[in-house]
């Protein structure tokens, strides 16, 4: 019976280490390619959560007069949105219909679907002053919603990832730009990096690096099944895509 017993634990130890080390799948964008979606709707959130995927991405934008939006570009309907105040934008419409989210609207349908991580990527801006708000704002916002274990951070702007790290430094934080090794990523007391996919062609070694680090890694934007492979058998941790039923239909 203690033999049993024992066997069982190992295997139960053995399934979870295997779960921990598969590749997640995350939606860039949210699922936007689903039926009635767009790009960082909040419907793209929602589908990404219907199909059972471990995030969902988005992307922020700060306007003029300081509300922070979920957009990738930074204009929208011919409006330069830094430049912009949200009166003027709040109506403009997505291409399914729905009206420009604010940051509040994505946490308030986000925290309804707790099973699904929200990826929240700082956009650069042009000065200082506009990163530090946006990222202040975007913390302030998550913290006062509880949603701190949901909410990981991405951003190309150095500047933003190392405000990140002073305003939320128990929060999953990664590194976009896809140019420093992860060592020093980590020396910035950041958690992760997230690089472009080919990246891990010419610097497969930073996989290893940074998992020894205890570091997470991310690769972006996947889209090919090859490359979706290629990037499992070095074991990353998550797959941004476009395709997050191809890929996710792929790591099992």
């Amino acid at each position: 019976m203690k033999t049993r017993k024992l066997f069982l634990a190992c295997a139960c130890a053995l399934f979870a280490l295997a779960a921990q080390a598969q590749t997640q799948v995350i939606a860039h964008r949210g699922f936007w390619k689903a039926e009635g979606s767009a790009q960082n709707s909040i419907t793209a959130l929602k589908k990404a959560a219907e199909a059972q995927v471990y995030g969902s991405e988005f992307d922020v934008q700060l306007t003029k007069d300081g509300i922070v939006v979920v957009n990738h570009d930074d204009t929208i309907g011919g409006y330069t949105i830094a430049e912009t105040d949200y009166a003027t934008l709040k109506d403009l419409k997505l291409k399914n219909g729905e009206t420009l989210p604010t940051l509040e609207d994505y946490l308030k349908a986000g925290k309804q679907l707790p099973d699904i991580q929200l990826i929240l990527e700082i956009k650069p801006h042009k000065t200082e002053a506009q990163e530090n708000r946006i990222s202040a704002d975007c913390v302030k916002m998550v913290k006062e919603m509880g949603m701190e274990k949901q909410v990981e951070y991405i951003s190309f702007s150095m500047h933003v990832c190392e405000q990140l790290v002073k305003l939320t430094p128990g929060s999953e934080i990664a590194y976009l730009k896809s140019d420093i090794a992860p060592k020093d990523i980590k020396a910035k007391g950041m958690t992760g990096i997230d690089y472009y996919y080919k990246v891990f062609d010419k610097h497969p070694e930073w996989v290893k690096e940074a998992h020894d680090l205890g570091m997470k890694v991310n690769a972006w934007t996947v889209d090919e099944t090859a490359d979706m492979q290629k990037l499992i058998d070095l074991k990353v941790d998550y797959l941004t895509t476009d395709q997050p039923l191809e890929a996710k239909e792929l790591v099992k």
